[in-house]
C-alpha cells in the first residue's frame, strides 16, 4: 500500500492492525515520545544501545510532522499507541491528540519490519506475515547499557526460518544496521533467558517446525521495557507491531547511510 494512503487510513480509523507487510519497501519506525526533560537521557541510552534503539530521526519538541513522511502527524498516524505514566501502562489508544504536550520530543527508531521486505525479496517466507500474525517478541536476561534514568533488559523479536536459510537471512538483515541489523542470536532460546518460546511477552506465538531455527533480533520494544524502570512522568510509544510508516524506500535509506 502507498505510504501516504496507509497513513490516511490509519488516521481515519480504517486501518488499525499490525503494519508488518503493509507498506512493502517503505521504512517503518518504532516511536518513543517523551517530555523534553527526559530527551537527553533517552538519546544517550539510544546511543549506548544502537542495536536495540537505532534512532533514525528526532522530531523536536512540539513538532508533529516527520521530515521522512510528508503531511504526517505523529499524534494520529500510528495504528495503536501505548501511554505510560510513572512507568505504568495507563491507556492504549489510536489517537494521542488528547495526551499531546508542547514539550514532547519524538524519537523514530529503526524497525525490523523494514528488513522483512528484503527477506521476502530473497525468496524466503516469513511465517508471521504469511499467517497474518504479529511478530513474536520476548523479554531476555541480556542487560542494556544504562543512561541516566533509563535501563533494563533487551527485548527481542523472533522469526523462525528453515535451517538452510538462516545464513542468507543473517546476511540480508546485516545490510540494515539502522533497522537492528543482523540477528543477536539464532538457536536455543534458553541462552537468552527465554524459558517458554510458546508464550511471547508481546505479539503472537509462531510455531517452529523440526527443520526450522528460531532467529532473534534486537527489538524496538526495548525502550518500553526501560520505561518500567525509568518511570518518566509520561511516555508514549507504539503498541508492539503497530509502526509509523515513512515515505522513504528501504533502498534509498540504505544508500543514504552508506554515503
Amino acid at each position: 500500500m502507498d505510504s501516504i494512503e496507509l497513513r490516511k487510513k490509519i488516521r481515519n480509523g480504517e486501518f488499525n492492525g499490525t503494519t508488518s507487510g503493509a507498506a512493502g519497501e517503505k521504512v517503518q519506525a518504532n516511536i518513543v515520545i517523551l517530555p523534553k526533560a527526559y530527551a537527553f537521557d533517552f538519546l544517550l541510552y539510544a546511543m549506548r544501545n544502537k542495536k536495540a534503539v537505532p534512532v533514525i530521526e528526532v522530531i523536536e519538541d512540539g513538532i508533529t510532522e516527520s521530515r521522512f513522511a510528508r503531511e504526517s502527524d505523529i499524534r494520529t498516524d500510528v495504528p495503536e499507541y501505548n501511554v505510560y505514566k510513572d512507568g505504568e501502562l495507563v491507556d492504549t489508544v489510536a489517537d494521542i491528540t488528547g495526551y499531546w504536550q508542547a514539550d514532547f520530543v519524538t524519537f523514530l527508531i529503526g524497525c525490523s519490519f523494514t528488513f522483512e521486505q528484503a527477506i521476502l525479496d530473497a525468496g524466503i517466507d516469513i511465517k508471521h506475515i504469511s499467517e497474518g500474525k504479529n511478530v513474536a517478541m520476548y523479554k531476555t536476561n541480556v542487560a542494556t547499557v544504562p543512561a541516566g534514568v533509563f535501563s533494563g533488559g533487551l527485548v527481542v523479536s523472533m522469526r523462525p526460518f528453515k535451517d538452510k536459510d538462516v545464513k542468507t537471512v543473517r546476511d540480508v538483515t546485516a545490510q540494515f544496521p539502522e533497522m537492528h541489523g543482523a540477528p543477536v542470536h539464532a538457536g536455543d532460546e534458553i541462552e537468552l533467558g527465554i524459558l517458554d518460546i510458546t508464550s511471547p511477552a508481546y505479539g503472537e506465538a509462531i510455531d517452529i517446525e523440526a527443520d526450522e531455527t528460531p532467529v532473534f533480533w534486537a527489538c524496538g520494544v526495548t525502550p518500553q521495557n526501560a520505561a518500567l524502570n525509568a518511570r518518566p512522568s509520561v511516555m508514549i510509544t507504539h503498541s508492539p507491531g503497530h509502526m509509523f510508516v515513512t515515505d522513504i524506500d528501504n533502498k534509498d535509506y540504505r544508500e543514504t547511510q552508506n554515503n
